[in-house]
């Protein structure tokens, strides 16, 4: 394929320097693109520290799935430099601009996964995006975890406890309100 192409990518994925999109591959049997990112740059910022120009140790494969293009499912495939920084004595992975660390997931296939779990049972999002609801149900535990650490309970005047039973027999669960903005505070599992 032409640079033209690779440059066409790289405006659409919003890639800025030193990312570029150095490949593509289209798979139309498999309906799948997989967009090959570089990292253009032989003395990068150390992630630790920031000290400039510092030398690459290596790099490490990594792959993430992205929104689909054109109703082709999107990966992106990038070998990310670890800057080995001769400041801080570190040698440490860069962050991609593109998705958080660990999540296997673009930022944008995340955002728009949970935009769909709000609105859709799990099940039926995963089935939609082709991935499996575990998958998502990771990422919504992430992101309601780092929402509850935000949580600050010291406007609360009155509260009420509650325990209901889920389904017939023995199985309960336990919910606190906040009684004036009623809203849910907390719910469990049990009495």
């Amino acid at each position: 394929m032409g640079v033209e192409l690779e440059a066409l990518f790289t405006n659409a994925l919003g890639l800025q320097a030193p990312w570029v999109v150095e490949n593509v591959k289209l798979n139309t049997t498999d309906r799948r693109i997989d967009f090959e990112i570089g990292c253009q740059g032989a003395g990068l910022a150390c992630p630790a520290c920031g000290a400039a120009a510092q030398p690459i140790h290596d790099r490490l494969l990594r792959s993430w799935r992205h929104l689909d293009f054109f109703q082709f499912e999107t990966w992106l495939h990038c070998e990310v430099p670890r800057i080995a920084c001769s400041d801080c004595g570190k040698t440490t992975q860069m962050l991609v601009p593109w998705a958080r660390p660990g999540s296997g997931f673009t930022a944008a296939f995340e955002a728009f996964a949970l935009a769909l779990c709000r609105d859709l049972p799990v099940s039926q999002a995963a089935a939609l995006l082709r991935c499996s609801d575990k998958q998502l149900w990771r990422r919504i535990e992430f992101y309601v975890e780092q929402a509850r650490a935000q949580e600050r309970f010291t406007d609360v005047r009155t509260v009420g406890i509650d325990e209901t039973s889920v389904r017939r027999g023995q199985n309960y669960i336990t919910v606190v309100h906040d009684l004036d903005a009623k809203r849910l505070l907390f719910a469990t599992e049990g009495r």
